[in-house]
């Protein structure tokens, strides 16, 4: 049977990051995510995302805009893509099919999503939260995509414990590990639809027997 073909988008740094795409790879070649990924995609020409992909043998495609409809559109179909996840992407995605694109966020969603929500400042957000008593856990949390930043219908959440002497660097370190345990797993069962919505209504969203997010 045909695997689906998965396209990623990781934004990376200049000279890191891209460690959510690294993850994914030995996934696909060992089966835990039954998909193909087909290209990794950066807006930094050279950076840690690149870096990663040569190094795994997956084509990295280079895009540095116009971060408009037609551009994403142009990619996923050179690519020739059936589902686009987003791996540390920081740009707004818009004119893919919300039914077939996905993200991992580092924090609980919605309270800690939206415009300027990555990475670092989500974290510190959390923290200040749990400081006020306000929460006692951050979370990786996937959701799929639509053209609000972090608003499409969320369907996994994995809490995290908030630990008394925790930084933000620290908070990280153990949301990271969360994400790539799970993020391979349950990108499987949204490319081979076990999870799907129709990219309208957030009460479409269909999800296994005997699933519950965590």
């Amino acid at each position: 049977m045909k695997k689906p073909r998965l396209l990623v988008f990781a934004s990376g740094t200049t000279s890191g990051g891209g460690s959510g795409f690294e993850n994914l790879v030995p996934a696909a070649k060992s089966g835990i995510l039954s998909a193909d990924i087909v290209a990794v995609v950066s807006n930094h020409e050279q950076g840690g995302v690149r870096e990663k992909a040569d190094r795994l043998n997956i084509p990295f495609i280079y895009f540095n805009g116009p971060f408009n409809e037609q551009s994403y559109q142009k990619i996923v179909a050179d690519t020739n893509a059936d589902f686009v996840a987003l791996s540390g992407w920081l740009k707004l995605v818009l004119g893919l099919d919300p039914a077939r694109t996905f993200n991992i966020h580092p924090g609980p969603l919605p309270r800690f999503g939206g415009k300027g929500m990555y990475g670092i400042h989500v974290h510190e957000a959390v923290l200040e939260a749990y400081k006020r008593g306000e929460v006692t856990h951050s979370a990786v949390t996937m959701h799929f995509v639509t053209p609000i930043y972090d608003e499409g219908p969320v369907f996994f959440r994995f809490q995290v414990p908030i630990e008394v002497l925790d930084t933000a660097e620290t908070l990280a370190e153990r949301v990271h590990k969360a994400e790539h345990e799970w993020q391979p797993k349950i990108t499987n069962m949204v490319v081979n639809e076990e999870i799907s919505w129709d990219g309208k209504n957030r009460e479409t969203l269909k999800l296994p027997a005997g699933y519950k997010t965590i």
